[in-house]
């Protein structure tokens, strides 16, 4: 007699994608209208950089003593703020998929914040100076462009920064947990955003001659 051999149990079903459970599936952290401006801003960004690029090919006398004027510590100091941040907000994620209390996980967004505010704090140190030296905008090409560069980025460091001081604060009331991480995850991906931009930016301007 012809046995049957149940669905569940052939080898198709035995694949290791099918012995996944269905909520362990890859999928798109966060929010998929952030990921559109998350993406519409890198390409932005790209262009910026492209343009920057280019401007230093037909410049590099006027790129390569203006950008000698810049304190290669402020930037160097700020990567790692930013890069540490983004640790900080990878831990605080991760805390509360695993369930943990609030408050382990809020010091992990207090770190991050913490870091996003003296990420701030030296970048409004390092325009102060420049300011006071008279640069601005119109002072030349790579000026022009170091303004526009870093201060779009100071201000996505600056919405970065709130949006961790908001998931700070409901974290700290409980609203996150396993299964209800898509709002921290939406700002998590934000805020690596925002270090990738940087990491790109500061050697491009910083660094390389």
């Amino acid at each position: 007699m012809e046995q049957t051999v149940p669905a569940a149990l052939t080898p198709a079903a035995l694949t290791p994608a099918a012995l996944m459970p269905a909520d362990s599936a890859p999928r798109l952290h966060g929010d998929l209208a952030v990921w559109l401006v998350i993406l519409i801003e890198l390409a932005t960004f790209a262009l910026l950089f492209a343009s920057f690029a280019f401007a230093r090919v037909w410049e590099p006398q006027v790129f390569a003593q203006s950008q000698a004027t810049l304190d290669l510590r402020f930037g160097a100091v700020n990567t790692m703020l930013l890069v540490s941040g983004s640790a900080g907000v990878a831990r605080a994620v991760q805390a509360l998929r695993a369930g943990a209390a609030p408050a382990r996980a809020g010091r992990w967004w207090l770190f991050a914040l913490a870091c996003g505010v003296a990420f701030l704090a030296l970048k409004g140190v390092e325009y102060a100076d420049k300011f006071e030296a008279g640069v601005g905008l119109t002072t030349n090409t790579f000026y022009m462009f170091y303004i526009l560069l870093t201060g779009f980025h100071f201000l996505h460091v600056l919405v970065g920064v709130v949006f961790i001081a908001v998931l700070w604060f409901h974290t700290r009331r409980g609203a996150y947990g396993p299964g209800r991480t898509h709002v921290p995850e939406t700002g998590a991906a934000f805020w690596h955003m925002v270090d990738l931009l940087w990491i790109v930016l500061f050697p491009l301007v910083y660094v390389m001659k």
